[in-house]
């Protein structure tokens, strides 16, 4: 019987562990929030219009940082920081980064305009 008690107690603190567990890493921004969508699903319109994608920082504005390219296994994406209130100068690419913004469109290039990110 102590035994049964001792497991249940080691799996509700690890239970409890696990609940309290905080995403780690720097945000610029707001902190990026919600299920992560596809590139390819945010590129066919399949998402609202505020979204969050998690990917790697493949490309930046060298001069600036004003704005990034996120890769996912779907596609590529452009993400402009300007109008959010900080650049991405010290992210290093091929960073890991979950970015939260909203979706624009202008003719047929889609990009998102970042309202926070975290590496």
């Amino acid at each position: 019987m102590r035994r049964v008690i001792g497991i249940l107690l080691t799996l509700a603190a690890l239970a409890a562990v696990q609940g309290c567990h905080k995403q780690h890493g720097t945000v610029l921004g707001k902190a990026p929030k919600g299920d992560p969508s596809t590139i390819l699903a945010v590129r066919a319109g399949d998402t609202p219009p505020m979204v969050t994608i998690k990917g790697v920082m493949v490309e930046k504005c060298p001069v600036a940082g004003c704005w990034l390219k996120v890769q996912d296994q779907t596609g590529t994406i452009m993400v402009d920081t300007k109008a959010s209130g900080f650049v991405v100068v010290n992210v290093p690419l091929e960073s890991k980064v979950t970015v939260m913004g909203k979706i624009v469109s202008e003719g047929d290039n889609v990009f998102l305009e970042a309202a926070g990110l975290r590496f």
